[in-house]
């Protein structure tokens, strides 16, 4: 879909490596938050509280840190990378219930699936969260 943006709105692409852990962040936070609203939507109709409900459940911090920990044993060098420095970075704000160090560890889950989106790599992100749900 990254791809399909640039090219509708005339935008160059950017080597993923120069964005900074907490625009990966940003933008892996929405991406997660699709890949997890379009799942809960395809498993069946139900009315909007009900699908706010599941959906919350998923994308809080402290199960974006349980994912993590089911995560890392399989990430690539290069990934791990890109979760560390998600994670190590200074976020100026911090999730109303969860403690720093799950929050540290979901925005570094964040940062790994905002670099993979902008690399060109959402299968490999459909296979981390898909991975990831059913470990935790």
């Amino acid at each position: 879909m990254e791809e399909s943006i640039r090219k509708c709105f005339g935008l160059a692409g950017q080597d993923v490596r120069k964005y900074s852990p907490l625009t990966l962040a940003y933008i892996g936070d929405g991406v997660y938050e699709l890949v997890i609203r379009t799942v809960v939507v395809i498993r069946g109709n139900q009315p909007p509280k009900q699908l706010h409900r599941t959906s919350s459940q998923l994308v809080k911090a402290q199960t974006q840190s349980a994912m993590m920990e089911v995560l890392k044993p399989i990430l690539t060098e290069e990934e791990l990378s890109v979760y560390k420095r998600g994670r190590n970075a200074n976020p100026s704000s911090m999730a109303k219930h969860a403690s720093m160090q799950e929050y540290r560890r979901a925005t570094g889950f964040e940062a790994l699936m905002g670099y993979l989106y902008l690399a060109g790599r959402e299968e490999r992100v459909l296979e981390l969260v898909k991975t990831g749900l059913e470990g935790i």
